[in-house]
């Protein structure tokens, strides 16, 4: 239930790719050699392009998968990571002997079902048919609000969003979000955009959503009307969408409201009788994201007949559980998702695509035995001690900061005290009781685990903040900052080297690639743009002078401009709006890892490793953790959906900032990767 503009703020979504060919090292320096030296393309200059110097060899040997829209380090955990949830589901589907209830069962019986691709042919769409009904006996608004309810409790989104979050305003207490949704295309830029590339999606969309409406039953005649209307209702609420970089601003995107105030923005929606049927009873106040989104639901409210309002309903539904139905369905789905959307040849393999449902259904249950197998306490305790380093270089870095005066100084440096450290996996887990699966239908298993997955967030509601929990599973090679607990949350996957066992794993390597472009990284999203804006309390509350305030922002700018110059494809360039906040903390992250680094007596001593110093070393490393490549049509999609840069700029664009690295590989002014003091960002 976490929508764009909270996922925007909080979660950092690492598009990093895949190394090989390091697995059977044994030395450490030969471990380091394999890593770093293998993957180095002499033909390319590191003055040039870093990224493709340090990564280009690596790349020109390891060509994109048909199954898969990029290719590199990320896929490559992932693929270790699918082989360990493998066994442990295969083992528990074959356990006929597990006890009613337990995470054994119930993992065997949803992979069982997953697999059991005979019975979902024979059944087709046939298990959605009582909701294909409900929908078609709609004959009013009433009837037809009261199914926009049922539908957000299966964890779509038609018509808007639901989200249960931390106040931002107010961290001791939960609310519930209202903020735009309701799309079948990624953002609201998709049904605008004029270029090419875009228009091509909008009229492959509305072909997509015809052949479905047909594999449902419908003429071809009346599936083309319903698709056009369906497109229609959709850019109607795009066109009162926020744009990506405007979704970044919290205090814009903060509305409190009484249930009085949000139904003069949509008074054919009686929001009390909403949110009591969805389960939210006795609510006072909502936070509405964006105002004006609720507006344009009311226009299409009086304006969209209910015949094309059902049609947009049962397209939703549909489109949101395909891949869990018959070949036509899924296929189809891939076809326009997949291929279309993302570049992709052709799917995973069954089985990794039921792990994938697993994994979003149930993660933790899968996550308690991930980890009693795979990641030891000492692993644990190494990170949690890097975590330690690496504050310790951000708390020293403020300290010298000579444009921040000493009493916004002061309260940065108290947040910092006060960052919570979570490190690997839970110290408590979800409870998962009450979720029943069973071996009967593999699409009314995926809808269990969201009802239950919406019941779970919605109970938050009627609860203490539970500062404890973790939004990812240890098995999740990703992480994310939540200003609302001022937390950095740290998987267990995220510190996987591909190929290199943690032991062999050199100080320079572990420094840069989870001290840098992780751990320091996530830390900064606590001072970044819209992080800096919360308090050491994780409130919305502004505690910055004035003056510091306009001299950070007059840094950032300058980061703005320098993103927004990077052509990516075609004439698209990167939204350096958009990117702020993750350019801020790929900056950060990478210094924050190095001064940290040199603090060890691996750099201490700076001996030669591998024919480089350690410098160099460092530097390399960092390019490490985001190695590999991706096809057009997932650039051009990050592009316009994605607040991150596209990897290679995550190397050549922070590192072209930082004079040690420049002077580490002998870069010259006149040089590509080499930027004049005087644009070089420098902010933490």
């Amino acid at each position: 239930m976490l929508n764009q503009l909270i996922r925007s703020i909080f979660i950092l979504a690492l598009t990093i790719t895949l190394i090989t060919g390091c697995r059977n090292s044994t030395n450490k320096d030969e471990g380091m050699k394999d890593i770093l030296r293998t993957n180095i393309d002499s033909s390319v200059s590191p003055a040039k392009d870093f990224f493709n110097y340090a990564n280009g060899s690596w790349i020109k040997k390891n060509l994109i998968p048909a199954s898969e829209s990029q290719w590199g380090i990320a896929n490559l955990v992932q693929e270790e990571t699918y082989a360990r949830l493998r066994k442990i589901s295969e083992d528990a589907a074959k356990n006929k002997s597990a006890k009613e209830g337990t995470a054994l069962q119930k993992i065997g019986d949803f992979f069982y079902t997953g697999m059991d691709s005979l019975t979902i042919e024979k059944n087709g769409v046939k298990p959605l048919k009582p909701e294909f009904d409900r929908i078609h006996s709609i004959t009013n608004t009433k009837e037809l609000l009261d199914e926009v309810a049922r539908l957000h409790k299966f964890l779509m989104q038609p018509m808007f969003d639901l989200t249960v979050y931390q106040d931002m305003k107010n961290s001791n207490k939960m609310a519930l979000y209202i903020t735009q949704g309701g799309l079948g295309l990624p953002n609201r830029d998709y049904y605008f955009n004029k270029d090419l590339r875009t228009s091509k999606i909008r009229k492959e969309y509305v072909l997509h959503i015809a052949k479905m409406m047909v594999l449902m039953g419908e003429d071809p005649k009346t599936a083309k009307k319903h698709a056009d209307r369906i497109m229609s209702i959709e850019t109607g609420l795009a066109s009162k969408s926020r744009k990506l970089e405007d979704l970044r601003d919290p205090y814009h995107n903060y509305n409190k409201m009484t249930l009085e105030e949000i139904n003069k923005l949509s008074p054919s929606i009686n929001w009390k009788v909403m949110l009591t049927s969805i389960g939210a009873r006795n609510l006072d106040t909502v936070i509405v994201g964006q105002p004006e989104f609720l507006t344009e639901v009311e226009h299409s409210l009086k304006t969209v007949t209910l015949e094309d309002w059902k049609s947009y309903l049962k397209w939703h539904f549909v489109s949101s559980y395909a891949g869990k139905l018959s070949r036509d369905f899924d296929l189809e789905h891939f076809h326009f998702y997949g291929t279309i959307l993302d570049g992709k040849q052709k799917q995973r393999v069954r089985w990794k695509r039921v792990l994938d449902a697993e994994e979003e259904g149930m993660g933790e249950l899968l996550g308690q035995l991930y980890v009693s197998n795979y990641f030891p306490e000492k692993t644990r305790k190494r990170y949690e001690t890097l975590v330690n380093n690496v504050l310790e270089a951000y708390s020293d870095r403020i300290k010298k900061l000579d444009w921040m005066s000493g009493e916004t100084k002061e309260k940065a440096l108290d947040k910092l005290s006060k960052v919570i450290k979570k490190v690997g996996y839970p110290d408590k887990w979800k409870d998962y009781s009450s979720l029943v699966i069973d071996r009967d239908s593999y699409v009314m298993n995926a809808m269990r685990t969201r009802n239950w997955e919406f019941n779970y967030q919605l109970e938050k509601l009627v609860k203490p903040v539970d500062r404890t929990e973790w939004d990812m599973t240890p098995q999740t090679y990703n992480a994310y900052y939540n200003p609302s607990n001022n937390e950095i949350v740290l998987p267990a996957a995220i510190f996987i080297i591909p190929g290199l066992a943690d032991s062999l794993a050199d100080d320079a390597i572990i420094y840069s690639y989870a001290g840098g472009s992780t751990i320091g990284h996530e830390i900064t999203h606590g001072f970044d743009d819209e992080g800096r804006q919360f308090d050491a309390q994780g409130n919305l509350h502004n505690w910055w002078t004035k003056e510091d305030e306009q001299k950070f922002n007059e840094k950032t700018k300058l980061m703005v401009d320098q993103f927004s110059s990077y052509v990516v494809l075609d004439n698209i360039h990167v939204n350096g709006k958009a990117s702020l906040g993750e350019n801020i903390a790929d900056l950060a992250g990478v210094i924050l890892g190095y001064e940290a680094f040199l603090k060890t007596d691996q750099a201490k001593e700076g001996k030669m490793i591998a024919g480089l110093t350690p410098n160099q070393h460092y530097f390399l490393a960092y390019a490490l953790s985001w190695l590999g490549h991706q096809r057009d049509e997932k650039l051009a999609q990050q592009i316009m959906t994605d607040v991150h840069a596209p990897a290679f700029l995550r190397v050549n664009g922070p590192l072209s900032d930082i004079p040690e690295f420049l002077e580490a590989f002998n870069i010259k002014p006149g040089d590509p990767m080499y930027r004049p003091d005087s644009l070089r960002v420098r902010i933490w």
